[in-house]
């Protein structure tokens, strides 16, 4: 007997499928806000000239652990429900819904600091980082600059080192490849995380003297009136 979609979307098996989605993206946001807001602290006193420590860190992730799950179900859901629309749409949906989750990433750049030091909802703590956005983003981020440029660089290189590898051993030249792509997504994470702090900083008039103001300042266009 054929299901209709609908039939299939609203069968048992897919609704346990779909809950088990979104508990693992939930779980997925705590995590990666937990430590990246441990981070953005650390990253934050060490602006200051004050003592870092990775317990400071972790202790003030726990004073904001509300505001962490809450923002962890809110992007849960909808990271959730953007990849069940990704799975049950055409080819035309899955690029409408890929526009969807850039600008999801965009309006959300700064989130995790306002999160800190703001101590927001999620949905006050979406709109806050999407203001900032709004205001000091212009038309685009600096054209010079990019993490997904240096993110690609990084692969091609590691793509190399791994061919020239597996050319005299294929088992160690596979594993050395994945080791360096995990060793670069923590780089990549943690260089993304300081900068959008300092950033953060420095639009929110408390600049970081040991950034460059003006490098800063020109990846983002102020919105002309």
């Amino acid at each position: 007997m054929h299901l209709s979609k609908h039939d299939q979307l609203s069968s048992p098996g897919r609704i346990m499928s779909y809950a088990i989605l979104f508990f693992f993206y939930i779980v997925n946001y705590f995590v990666i806000i937990f430590f990246n807001m441990a981070l953005v602290h650390c990253t934050s006193l060490y602006f200051k000239g004050e003592e870092v420590t990775v317990q400071k860190g972790i202790e003030f992730s726990k004073s904001r652990i509300g505001s962490i799950l809450g923002w962890a179900v809110f992007a849960g859901i909808v990271g959730g429900i953007l990849k069940i629309i990704q799975e049950n749409v055409g080819s035309l949906g899955k690029i409408i819904t890929g526009i969807i989750g850039v600008v999801w990433s965009i309006a959300t750049f700064f989130v995790v600091p306002v999160i800190a030091y703001e101590n927001l909802g999620p949905i006050a703590a979406f709109k806050r980082s999407a203001l900032l956005m709004k205001e000091k983003w212009g038309q685009s981020i600096g054209a010079g600059f990019s993490f997904g440029l240096i993110q690609l660089g990084a692969i091609a290189v590691i793509a190399v080192i791994g061919f020239a590898v597996a050319a005299i051993n294929i088992i160690v030249g596979i594993v050395l490849a994945v080791l360096l792509l995990l060793l670069m997504a923590v780089i990549m994470s943690t260089v993304k995380t300081i900068f959008i702090c300092a950033v953060y900083h420095n639009i929110t008039g408390d600049p970081v003297e040991l950034y460059n103001q003006q490098f800063i300042d020109n990846l983002f266009e102020t919105k002309r009136k």
